[in-house]
């Protein structure tokens, strides 16, 4: 990740602040406020803004004045409650805003998530700056000949090269057009003074998809984690998990008693059918139970085996 001198001063400036405020705050995600924290190769994401603390949740909760109760356990019990029995609503009194600087592919999957306020760079007002994300050997892998939005075995030795070169030289060479177009370069100066330059908004859709832009993403708690959830999965994409992994170390600094309970009941827990609810007390009573005899499909069977961690039952 690379930061303009430009942008170094803006943090430093912002991170130099001294304000006094009535409302409450996490100490431990202001020590990381406005940090362009690295993610890929040129991205980052930063905290600029957040409103709430673990302490607003309990008090949309109980409709109370001021903040939660004194004891931090009763708050931890109520917000395991709510994590625990699905009560959405607390969690919305709580609200975050990034500066994510991301690849174009991964923000067109990011935007599935229409549960947030999002502002991106206008490539149609300014130029988009000469960088591109071309991924790590160890993450270019075949297509899954069993997931079709998914990747298989890992591509090595001369096919890796071929395809990182590949990449590196299509970005370059629709770059290279891109500000031929315009009649401009990435620093803003002029190609040639006798050209009239292409609109900004046309030159822009010879981009390739790999080019970085940048957004501020603003959601609440609950749609946040929501967002989590899914993009801290395993089975997530890698480069979108790389966002999710670095955000969810930001929703543990933010509100630490919600982040526990999240991860016990949201990310390690499991959701269960009231046919695979019958199976597991069977299996407990040390009943045999088939397959064929449950009304599941093979995957459904697959799924169940796989999160109570029975694989000698994996068909």
């Amino acid at each position: 990740m690379k930061l303009t001198k430009d942008q170094i001063k803006e943090i430093k400036d912002q991170q130099s602040q001294d304000n006094i405020t009535k409302r409450v705050v996490s100490s431990e995600l202001e020590k990381i406020l406005y940090e362009a924290l690295p993610i890929l190769d040129h991205g980052f994401i930063r905290v600029v803004d957040y409103m709430g603390n673990d302490t607003s949740i309990v008090q949309a909760a109980r409709v109370s004045y001021g903040k939660g109760t004194k004891k931090v356990n009763t708050d931890s019990g109520l917000i395991k409650y709510l994590m625990r029995h699905w009560h959405s609503t607390p969690f919305e009194m709580c609200e975050i805003k990034y500066h994510v600087k991301l690849p174009i592919f991964i923000a067109r999957q990011w935007i599935r998530h229409r549960t947030a306020n999002v502002n991106e760079y206008s490539a149609r007002y300014s130029i988009l700056d000469k960088e591109f994300y071309l991924p790590d050997q160890k993450n270019l892998a075949a297509q899954s000949t069993i997931n079709r939005q998914g990747r298989g075995g890992v591509i090595k030795g001369d096919q890796a090269e071929k395809v990182l070169n590949l990449l590196k030289e299509d970005a370059e060479r629709t770059y290279k057009n891109y500000e031929e177009m315009l009649n401009q370069r990435f620093d803003g100066t002029t190609i040639n003074e006798n050209k009239i330059g292409l609109a900004r908004e046309l030159a822009r859709m010879n981009l390739t998809l790999n080019t970085y832009t940048q957004w501020y993403w603003k959601t609440d708690l609950l749609n946040l984690m929501n967002f989590l959830r899914l993009r801290a999965d395993h089975h997530a994409q890698y480069e979108i998990r790389a966002y999710a992994e670095v955000m969810l170390d930001t929703l543990k600094k933010w509100v630490p008693i919600t982040y526990e309970a999240f991860m016990d009941y949201r990310v390690g827990g499991t959701e269960v059918s009231a046919k695979g609810k019958s199976i597991i007390q069977k299996l407990i009573k040390g009943e045999k139970v088939s397959m064929e005899e449950t009304g599941l499909s093979k995957r459904e069977w697959n799924e169940l085996m796989i999160a109570f961690e029975l694989k000698d039952k994996v068909i």
